[in-house]
């Protein structure tokens, strides 16, 4: 029977149970959104790719009952989360691709009123790879077309990936 049988599913809930992820980021907001807030992991997986686990609170439509908002979740070439998070630069995209193919852009997030969970797999990058980069929230939903980055909107959220202990 199906039910059974290990598939990946299987050892990504495992992971995210009981293993230490291998890097995250802690996510805080801009000036304008200073209760964004939340914790990004990445765990390495058996298959070559890595687990991503996104847990955000604070978005902005915390304030509008049962409201369901897609927000932009990319990783960013820098590090740097400070003032306006322009100095995180661009989307991270090692292999010169054409948006939505750049190593950094991720799933949305969909925001239930404020709240957002999200778990993926990705073979895009690696962890090492993205020590030292940024995960950005923007305001808006990414369209998956406009070059060079899907016209997200501001950036209300940044956290600098760092390696765990």
């Amino acid at each position: 029977m199906y039910t059974d049988q290990i598939t990946p599913r299987i050892n990504f809930t495992q992971l995210l149970l009981y293993e230490r992820p291998k890097a995250a980021a802690w996510i805080t907001g801009n000036a304008a959104h200073p209760t964004l807030s939340g914790l990004v992991k990445f765990y390495q997986t058996n298959y070559g790719g890595v687990l991503v686990e996104a847990e955000i609170f604070g978005l902005p439509n915390i304030d509008t009952q049962g409201s369901s908002n897609f927000y932009a979740f990319h990783i960013h070439e820098f590090g740097d989360c400070s003032g306006d998070f322009q100095k995180a630069g661009g989307h991270y995209n090692p292999q010169g691709s054409m948006h939505p193919d750049h190593a950094g852009d991720l799933p949305p997030l969909l925001g239930n009123q404020g709240y957002a969970w999200a778990s993926f797999y990705d073979k895009r990058f690696t962890i090492n790879e993205i020590i030292g980069k940024s995960v950005i929230i923007h305001e808006n939903r990414d369209d998956f077309t406009s070059q060079p980055s899907g016209d997200p909107g501001p950036m209300i959220g940044c956290g600098e990936i760092r390696r765990t202990l």
